[in-house]
């Protein structure tokens, strides 16, 4: 009986009804944007100075200027060294005290400012930015800085617990079904999260984005797949991923019209509620209602997309059969991927890989929210090396191969970060040019662990072995924000330190993995565990080539 393969080559493999799915689901990955790096703009954090009410009157007495105000009442200033004073210490002074004077006031109380006592923020802060951002609106500065941490991190457990729990669901009771709902609580929770009260019901409602958002992006990543011929999933799978791209740009100029986080956040959320029109258009999963032995509803959908491609189903094709041969069924096991050596090798590079290609993609952006001097152009040309990336991705995988292409990419993004730490402050044009550099080796080497991570494993615990390895990816996101923000208050460049030597050692480690271009997926441990072998016999091999008549269909 044939296969969903066998009939998508009668009926079209990539036509109407595919493009159609395609552009719709497109839109999807391009949402998910707001979710996985919107703490750009929703955390920015801008220049800030302790507030005080006898400062402010003593100001507003003299007839200060700004500039006049910081320098006699701001400690540390004008040191980059002491970045932590200005903004988290001030000065332990009673500043209604009659005796101060509007000029140089702390020179009546000591011939050295450095000899007066210096104490925490007591009246919250002063920001400089027209806009607003959660630290601004929560005051997550100085002593609760980690709170930002936590909020990012946050989202991240999400996406981890998210991913395992809804992808069980989606293939339990289907596809199209939890896709919808994963999109109705996505959208919810972020109009919530846009009109919480106070920091703790916010992480809440981006801790439930987080669940459901990644979740139903690999649905809409698993649809197209599937709806799709065999000849064109890769492609469709790349260019998922370059709707993301696209979302990163749309983002950099709604936060630029936007720069209060509230409206930001309800104008990413709000076209989220058009998604669940995708109740009627988008159909389940024929693959999936096969595998659940509802082979009538299967071809119900295939005829119907056959269809809408102008085609009808030969009728030697309307039977169907799953796309696996049946055989004896194998119950995949978590020691399966580290039972046998090669395999073991595998899922420990693998998951090293993930980790490395999340922190290096969210710990560049965010360390750009850092230092960035505008903060839109900078987001904004990182977001456009990323097109690169996928042109590189189609270009070399089936020519050069996977491995060289891949290790490449993670030695681009060290060497960018690397040489980032020695360019001078002043040098901005040279820091964009290095972070657009480790953007896109970082982009193209995390599409294409993507592709290369089911390559690797034995049919049986393909599934499992992907969405182990690609776990980890996760955990590097909840260990990101601390890396970034907590290591830039020791020393500012010491995160790029970081990124520069995980990146130079994940493109080490790729290298050890064996090539897949060209080779068909292995489908035992035995075929797994032979891939880096050489085959003593190929000498002995002939080969022939048969070439089939084309039959047209009438």
């Amino acid at each position: 009986m044939p296969s969903v393969d066998d009939i998508l080559e009668h009926i079209g493999e990539f036509h109407f009804f595919q493009k159609q799915t395609f552009f719709l689901l497109t839109l999807l990955s391009a949402a998910f944007t707001p979710i996985y790096v919107g703490i750009v703009f929703l955390g920015f954090i801008p220049n800030h100075r302790c507030w005080n009410p006898g400062v402010a009157k003593l100001s507003q007495r003299c007839g200060w200027s700004l500039a006049e105000e910081l320098n006699y009442t701001v400690p540390g200033l004008g040191a980059a060294d002491k970045t932590f004073l200005q903004q988290c210490m001030q000065y332990e002074v009673d500043w209604n005290q009659s005796t101060l004077s509007c000029m140089d006031p702390l020179s009546s109380l000591a011939d050295n400012r450095s000899l007066l006592p210096l104490g925490p923020c007591q009246h919250g802060w002063v920001y400089d930015t027209p806009g607003s951002s959660i630290v601004t609106e929560f005051d997550l500065v100085c002593a609760h800085s980690w709170m930002l941490d936590l909020f990012q991190s946050a989202v991240n457990v999400g996406f981890f617990v998210g991913a395992v729990a809804i992808g069980y669901l989606a293939d339990r009771f289907g596809r199209k079904i939890c896709l919808i709902i994963t999109v109705f609580i996505n959208a919810s929770s972020g109009v919530l999260m846009a009109i919480s009260p106070n920091y703790t019901w916010m992480l809440l409602f981006r801790l439930i984005q987080g669940l459901v958002s990644k979740a139903g992006w690999i649905i809409g990543y698993i649809l197209i797949t599937e709806f799709v011929g065999m000849s064109y999933r890769r492609t469709v799978g790349i260019l998922y991923q370059v709707a993301f791209t696209v979302g990163l740009l749309v983002l950099t100029g709604v936060a630029y019209a936007l720069p209060h986080w509230r409206w930001l956040q309800l104008a990413v959320t709000l076209p989220n509620f058009c998604f669940l029109l995708y109740y009627w258009c988008i159909p389940e999963s024929p693959r999936w209602l096969i595998s659940q032995n509802k082979a009538g509803k299967a071809m119900k959908i295939i005829k119907h997309i056959a269809k809408k491609n102008g085609k009808s189903v030969p009728a030697t094709l309307q039977s169907l059969r799953a796309d696996e041969e049946a055989g004896q069924k194998l119950n995949p096991s978590f020691l399966d991927l580290v039972r046998t050596p090669q395999i073991r090798k595998h899922t420990l590079i693998l998951m090293y890989i993930w980790f490395t290609s999340s922190v290096l993609y969210q710990g560049l952006i965010m360390h750009m929210g850092l230092v960035g001097e505008n903060i839109y152009l900078d987001f904004f040309y990182s977001a456009l090396v990323e097109f690169p990336a996928a042109f590189i991705i189609i270009l070399t995988i089936d020519r050069i191969g996977r491995r060289y292409p891949w290790a490449m990419s993670n030695v681009m993004a060290g060497v960018a970060c690397l040489a980032s730490v020695f360019v001078p402050d002043d040098a901005h044009w040279l820091k964009v040019i290095l972070a657009c550099l480790g953007r896109m080796g970082i982009t193209t080497a995390f599409e294409i662990v993507c592709l290369v991570n089911a390559e690797l494993y034995p049919t049986f615990i393909r599934n499992l072995g992907v969405l182990v390895c690609s776990s980890v990816c996760d955990i590097g996101g909840i260990l990101t924000p601390f890396l970034v923000y907590r290591l830039s208050e020791l020393w500012q460049k010491l995160p790029l330190v970081v990124f520069a030597v995980i990146g130079l050692v994940a493109g080490v480690l790729v290298l050890l993995l064996p090539e897949t271009k060209g080779k068909a997926l292995p489908e035992t441990i035995e075929d797994a565990e032979a891939m880096q072998r050489p085959r003593k016999y190929k000498e002995n091999m002939i080969y022939l080539q048969v070439k089939k008549p084309d039959i047209p269909l009438k």
